[in-house]
């Protein structure tokens, strides 16, 4: 089956790497709406400054992809996930394999306070837009410009089905990339959305010159966060203790190739959400990721104060000394209450 093509959908820096990386085991067919920016890459065979291996191909035309292609991978961010579904969700059949790559949440139907009920994993998304069944997860420490250098590294491939693994694993395994696997795809959905927040918080202590010290503390509690919304969404402590969880968390918060950690870089230096978001290149996932979980925490009552100061600090311009003051002094209890 996966001697054939495998589908790439979403031409971004993430998409490019794993293309890349796919196409030293198998030919690959990459999907863009955007006339334009296939004919760009089919003429140059370059993009983000990399070149397009030789068994890369493009179109805009969805039904050759799916036609072509049974065994899926959409790198599109979260904000445009649910629509490019609905787009490609005529053409597929219930014997394609999708295994997804954004890390965030979609909300829908849109309300000014959420509940879990309309915040979705893009998992649930495929489920409710389309007949796909066998659907799965991407997630670890995965900085796409350090795979596209040929750094090695290792990811997850969360699914509730092994047939999904293995198909994963036949694609994407090589010397320079290592394949783990779990069934628990809700877990490392969250985990690989979640770090993301911290990131913006880490790249803000940079940004203030603060110490690893302070930073590893961050992490060490924001981990601690993530879980906690990880229990009160169904998913295990597992999850967060491995590769999706911690290993990405580490990279994503430690590295200015991440766009997170380069997002609150640059709030710390003084700009503004707007400002950022208009410089940068591509979307910083963590941002609406905030906004998600905001809403959540209060629908769970949960106790998140790094997240909570994050957000002011983002969406309020909450004065950032201020806000690790108030960390610094906030009445932690227990060092490790989530085993």
């Amino acid at each position: 089956m996966y001697k054939n093509k495998v589908g790439v959908i979403g031409t971004g820096s993430f998409g490019i790497a794993i293309a890349n990386l796919m196409a030293l085991n198998s030919d690959v067919l990459m999907f863009s709406r955007n006339k334009k920016t296939v004919e760009d890459m089919t003429t140059t065979r370059r993009s983000f400054g990399q070149s397009l291996a030789g068994r890369i191909s493009l179109t805009n035309n969805p039904e050759e992809l799916l036609s072509n292609c049974r065994l899926l991978f959409p790198m599109v961010p979260s904000s445009a996930f649910r629509e490019m579904i609905q787009t490609l969700s005529p053409y597929l059949l219930p014997d394609h394999f999708i295994i997804h790559g954004t890390k965030g949440f979609d909300v829908y139907p849109y309300a000014e306070e959420v509940t879990r009920k309309e915040v979705h994993t893009m998992s649930e998304v495929i489920q409710q837009e389309s007949c796909v069944v066998k659907i799965g997860c991407l997630s670890g420490p995965n900085l796409a410009i350090e795979i596209m250098n040929g750094q090695s590294t290792a990811t997850v491939i969360g699914s509730k089905f092994k047939e999904v693994i293995d198909a994963g694993k036949s694609v994407l395994q090589s010397p320079l990339f290592h394949v783990f696997g779990t069934h628990d795809i809700l877990g490392a959905e969250i985990a690989g959305a979640l770090k993301n927040i911290i990131a913006i918080g880490s790249g803000i202590l940079e940004a203030k010159g603060m110490g690893r010290n302070l930073q590893a503390m961050l992490i060490t509690r924001g981990l601690t966060e993530m879980i906690y919304f990880g229990k009160a969404m169904g998913a295990t402590v597992s999850a967060f203790l491995g590769t999706a969880g911690i290993g990405d968390l580490i990279a994503t918060a430690t590295s200015a190739d991440s766009r997170n950690f380069s997002f609150g870089y640059e709030l710390g230096k003084g700009k503004t959400k707007v400002e950022i978001s208009s410089e940068m290149p591509e979307l910083a996932e963590g941002v609406n990721t905030l906004q998600v979980i905001h809403q959540l925490g209060k629908y769970y009552r949960l106790r998140t104060p790094i997240f909570d100061v994050i957000y002011k600090i983002v969406f309020e311009e909450f004065e950032i000394e201020t806000a690790i003051r108030y960390l610094m002094t906030f009445p932690y209890d227990i060092d490790v209450d989530f085993l």
